[in-house]
């Protein structure tokens, strides 16, 4: 009798598993709408031969990241639009918002997390959806919040594929130069024209690819990660900012707050830099309009006199955001623009907004995917 009962609870473990296993590998579609409008809301400037910086700030959701293909549905729609506007040619630079290809984490899962009332249950559904590269990730995570990095890290190698995909495929398909906002990745790097990724840390980069779809130069890593993200995302103040020749000029990238260091700005005044894009990020519904609340790392420049709320975090970023300002930047133009959107109970906020020779053109505020362009 004993010997039957084991037989029987090993069969119902057995057959636990196996349905788990397949339960785990089954990935069915779901029923997609998407709004594909965006509105023009900063042109600033007239068309001649020098080319244009073209922001496109997306309102973004997590079935939007369901398959790399919706993504690019969105996305292509966007550039189509603007493309239509006049506002795209060889000389274009597009400028994606702070990670727009982060989210690449959650693309290709079940239903379930998807439909998640809040980020935490998402994590739990990524997390029970891949049991055996979550284990893996967790063992090998970094940092104080492990949890988060193994999120990140269970599925990086596919992340950096489909990021390269995604955009590198954009900036071919529209023959544009693209900053593809940016993504966090175990130490990522450019090898023999692909995005790889190692074993170390995580880092929040951003890449730039050509017309031919190719990345140009190196990933920029961000120097100064925000609090909400130094449990599991490194800095690397010791790799130096890079430049970019493009079609319309000498290009500098500043990651989110990077771009509140004046030092940053000389770094890239010493190598000549015309523009700046800026890809960044505001969490929460209200944050663009709540008090700042100082530096977002642990290093605050000594020659900052600004207090935290003193101001709004959306005035904050436009006093602080040094693009196109002499003497600070010598550049000609600088960009910034920010994911918006909802990813389960956490909303963005963030305002893009344009520079040039000591002026601010920024968006009107209202919901919904927006424009901002300005020709050189």
């Amino acid at each position: 009798m004993r010997k039957l009962l084991y037989i029987t609870l090993t069969l119902a473990l057995l057959a636990a598993i196996t349905s788990y296993a397949i339960w785990t590998r089954d990935r069915p579609g779901a029923h997609y709408l998407s709004d594909l409008r965006i509105q023009l809301a900063v042109d600033q400037g007239v068309p001649a031969d020098h080319g244009n910086l073209l922001a496109i700030q997306p309102e973004l959701f997590p079935t939007d990241y369901q398959s790399i293909e919706r993504l690019h549905r969105k996305l292509a729609a966007y550039m189509q639009q603007a493309r239509d506007k006049g506002l795209v040619n060889d000389k274009t630079i597009v400028v994606l918002p702070e990670h727009v290809g982060t989210w690449l984490m959650v693309s290709g899962e079940k239903n379930e997390l998807y439909q998640a009332t809040s980020l935490k249950e998402a994590m739990n559904w990524l997390a029970v959806s891949n049991p055996l590269p979550f284990l893996k990730a967790l063992i090998s995570a970094r940092g104080d919040s492990r949890l988060d990095d193994a999120y990140l890290r269970m599925k990086a190698k596919r992340m950096a594929r489909d990021y390269q995909s995604l955009f590198g495929g954009l900036a071919k398909e529209f023959h544009v130069t693209l900053v593809a906002g940016s993504i966090i990745l175990p130490e990522p790097s450019v090898s023999q024209g692909n995005l790889q990724i190692g074993s170390g840390a995580l880092y929040n980069s951003s890449l730039v690819f050509g017309s031919d779809g190719l990345p140009m130069g190196q990933p920029q890593r961000q120097i100064y990660p925000t609090y909400a993200e130094s449990g599991y995302v490194k800095g690397d103040a010791d790799k130096a900012l890079e430049v970019i020749d493009t079609p319309a000029g000498r290009l500098g990238v500043l990651i989110g707050s990077d771009s509140w260091y004046p030092d940053n700005y000389r770094k890239l005044n010493d190598q000549h830099a015309q523009l700046v894009a800026v890809p960044a990020f505001v969490m929460g519904r209200d944050g663009w309009d709540k008090p700042w609340r100082g530096y977002k790392s642990i290093a605050t420049p000594s020659e900052v006199s600004l207090k935290p709320e003193e101001v709004s975090e959306g005035e904050a970023w436009h006093r602080l955001t040094l693009t196109a300002r002499a003497p600070s930047s010598l550049a000609s133009a600088g960009v910034s623009v920010f994911l918006r959107g909802q990813f389960w109970d956490q909303r963005s906020s963030g305002q893009g907004f344009i520079n040039s020779n000591g002026q601010t053109f920024a968006d009107d505020g209202n919901r919904g995917a927006r424009l901002l362009n300005i020709w050189l």
